[in-house]
Formats: structure tokens, sequence, C-alpha cells
């Protein structure tokens, strides 16, 4: 039987509820989705960041070790430049 929604006990209740399953289901289709693909730029750009730092460190200490290594049988000035065109010619393959 309907009647007064101010006699019914839960009315505020009730009607707070609905609110918030509004307002929740609002939120699941717009904001979700933005916020799900701004986290996914965020850690992909971080990810590169410091994949790119990763390599570039990477190849630093191959480039000091070959130049260490060829030090050995060569000067250090000879070693140098071997070293640059070796890790250049491997580079370039890549």
């Amino acid at each position: 039987m309907a009647g007064n929604p101010l006699t019914d006990p839960n009315w505020a209740t009730d009607f707070t509820e609905s609110i918030i399953d509004t307002v929740d289901k609002v939120r699941d289709r717009t904001t979700k989705p933005i916020v799900m693909a701004a986290r996914g730029l965020v850690f992909g750009l971080l990810s590169a960041f410091l994949g790119l730092m990763a390599l570039v460190l990477l190849l630093v200490g191959i480039s000091r070790g070959l130049i260490n290594l060829l030090e050995w049988p060569l000067d250090h000035d000879s070693a140098v430049w071997v070293s640059h065109i070796v890790l250049g010619s491997i580079l370039c393959l890549v």
C-alpha cells in the first residue's frame, strides 16, 4: 500500500542508497575508464623512460668493458676508437 514517504522510517536510507547507486553507476561508466587510461599512460611512459635509461647504461657499460678488454693488446687511444667501431658496427647491424 502506497503511503506517505515521510512516515516510512527507512525512507532516508532508501533514498540515500538510490542516490549512491546512481552516482556509482555514472562513475563506473565515465570516470573509471578515464582513470584506467591515465594510469596506463603514466605507467607506460615510466616504463619507457626507465627502459631507455637502462639501455643507455648498458651501452655505456659495454663500451667501457670493451675499452678495458682492448687495452691489453692495444694502447688506450687505439682501444677507444676500435671499441667505438666495434660497438657502432654491432648497433648498425641491429
